[in-house]
């Protein structure tokens, strides 16, 4: 069981609550889960997505525990559906979605080698994020096939859909989303951005519950920062 929230807040009380960037938005939407220590909040987690509309934002929140309205939302703005097992039954789906596409620029040395951790593990590589429309629609197809690497066991796990060709897939041109993030260790704030696409498309379930698993969990990276929640409507092919 999950919950799949929208609350759509003017842009008067965005300014009040001193929401400035997503990563501020992350902090506030944490008010939907009152009373959770720090220390869990890992472990429970949410998918969000920000939608910047004319005066407006449309915020979503999807969650295994059930969001409560926080005070800054008004309550007629604020929608709650529960959303069961069978809404994740059908084959084809209509989705919108935004995520943070990123390639990892392998780290080496002078002569090409591998670069190692001192605890042995190989040192990440840079994330740069991808632009190019044939670069961004493989990567949506890749995951598809494999949402992520399973840490505990080293395999691979299936995404569980795939597109369906012979319907358009729309790429927005990537959007990039600053965000100030304070750190203990520096006197300064840090600077960061995200690069957010917007794909809209039919996608086709190829296994249902590794797919109920990639609809719960998100798709991509950055997920605390408003990307990765896929917005779904059954359709009939």
């Amino acid at each position: 069981m999950s919950w799949l929230v929208r609350m759509d807040i003017e842009s008067e009380i965005v300014r009040e609550e001193r929401v400035t960037d997503s990563y501020s938005w992350h902090k506030k939407l944490w008010e939907c889960f009152p009373g959770i220590p720090d220390r869990s909040r890992v472990e429970i987690g949410f998918l969000s997505r920000i939608d910047i509309l004319d005066g407006s934002f449309r915020l979503w929140v999807m969650s295994k525990i059930e969001p409560l309205r926080p005070s800054w939302c008004p309550p007629d703005d604020f929608a709650i559906n529960n959303i069961s097992t069978t809404f994740l039954s059908h084959r084809y789906y209509a989705f919108d979605l935004k995520v943070n596409p990123v390639k990892t620029i392998v780290q080496r040395g002078l002569n090409g080698e591998t670069l190692y951790r001192p605890n042995g593990k190989r040192k990440s590589g840079k994330r740069v994020p991808l632009v190019q429309p044939d670069e961004l629609q493989a990567w949506l197809i890749r995951k598809g096939q494999i949402r992520s690497l399973d840490q505990s066991t080293g395999r691979d796990l299936p995404g569980g859909f795939q597109l369906v060709k012979d319907r358009p897939l729309e790429i927005r041109p990537m959007v990039e989303s600053y965000f100030r993030k304070k750190k203990l260790t520096q006197e300064k704030d840090q600077i960061a951005f995200h690069g957010g696409v917007q794909f809209r498309g039919t996608l086709e379930v190829t296994d249902s519950d590794n797919f109920a698993e990639t609809y719960h969990t998100g798709i991509g990276s950055a997920k605390g920062f408003g990307f990765g929640l896929l917005l779904l409507a059954p359709v009939s092919l």
